[in-house]
């Protein structure tokens, strides 16, 4: 067997020992894991345990006395009563310390009235604080179109940095078909009740028919516009705040909008900004192919057309299967579906009809 004073740091015979260690001479820590075979880390672990095992047990605490310039219970009593006066309740501590050392008196200093509160947790804000409302999730249900509209604002560069038209649009949201729209230099309450009322009356909405949906902006949230609103008998619906999702419909659309490649960086003039807007829903209306329709367009849906489209659609893709059934290998092609329900924030407990 190799002699251990032979074996090297790498675990293999050291040719050199035998000229610079003498036979009597320890091993290293790592030359005697190595003989043994033994990871470094395993022999730290037992010597940690082993210093653990060994260490003495700790000595138990002394009961705290209490200091001598400690104050005393009633001392900190009439500090308390005095902090909860009604003519210190609405000031801060530093206040409190301030007044009664103008007044000539000194109870204690300020963090010994800072411990004294917050023993009785009392160390907190205590005027009245500003608190949100809860505001519902609107969800909302189409199973037609003029039963739901969702509206919104959005600004059209002008010709000039800092300058903007106002789009105004009335989207129904399950065709989405803009019922009403108009571009205005201005945003205010007035020109959505115009385009509310106008909108109202060319669809021939009676009272009760339709829930108006919005974000909560000036325009949307004007009481004149509210009261227009009752008039008309139409109810209204408004988003949560800082909640995108709630008005997804009319954020959709705008996107839509904006995205078109002949979509300017900015409008020369505000009748530019109506050309345009003009040009953009009739293609829009006509000849935009919607996912969410079942790719009609939306005046096939809004005007009840949209079943005479599919039934076509479907002679169509019949014949082609019955030219080449090959080509068709799980099933007949069908015509995507037609929309039966549109939900702003449907809830999962709806059970689609």
């Amino acid at each position: 067997m190799q002699a251990v004073s032979d074996i090297g740091r790498d675990g293999l015979p050291d040719s050199s020992g035998d000229r610079h260690r003498p036979s009597h001479a320890p091993l290293s820590r790592v030359e005697a894991c190595a003989a043994l075979d033994l990871p470094r880390a395993s022999w730290y672990r037992d010597r940690a345990r082993r210093a653990l095992a060994d260490a003495p047990a700790p000595r138990e605490a002394r009961p705290r006395t209490p200091s001598p310039r400690a104050l005393s219970q009633p001392e900190r009593s009439a500090v308390l009563a005095l902090l909860r006066a009604d003519s210190f309740a609405d000031l801060a501590v530093p206040q409190a310390w301030a007044t009664t050392l103008d007044r000539g008196q000194y109870l204690c200093s300020q963090r010994t009235m800072y411990r004294i509160l917050g023993e009785h947790d009392e160390v907190r804000e205590r005027r009245d604080q500003l608190r949100r409302p809860v505001y519902v999730k609107p969800e909302l249900l189409a199973t037609g179109p003029n039963q739901v509209w969702s509206w919104d604002i959005t600004k059209l560069k002008g010709p000039r940095k800092w300058t903007y038209f106002h789009l105004y649009v009335i989207l129904d949201i399950f065709s989405r078909y803009a019922v009403g729209w108009t571009v205005s230099a201005m945003e205010n309450a007035e020109v959505s009740k115009d385009l509310v009322r106008e909108t109202a009356r060319k669809q021939g909405i009676a009272a009760g028919q339709v829930v108006l949906h919005a974000d909560r902006g000036a325009p949307m949230t004007a009481k004149t516009f509210s009261s227009m609103l009752v008039d008309l008998g139409i109810a209204e619906s408004h988003s949560r705040p800082h909640v995108s999702d709630d008005n997804c419909y009319s954020e959709a659309h705008f996107k839509t909008l904006k995205y078109r490649p002949e979509f300017p960086d900015r409008f020369g003039c505000i009748e530019d900004a109506i050309g345009h807007c003009r040009r953009f829903f009739d293609w829009y209306h006509l000849d935009h192919r919607h996912s969410g329709l079942g790719w009609m367009t939306p005046s096939d849906v809004h005007h009840g057309r949209a079943s005479a489209v599919h039934a076509r659609r479907a002679q169509t893709l019949d014949a082609a299967f019955r030219l080449h059934p090959e080509r068709f290998v799980r099933r007949p092609p069908t015509p995507p579906t037609l929309p039966s329900e549109v939900w702003i924030n449907k809830p999962a407990s709806a059970v689609t009809v």
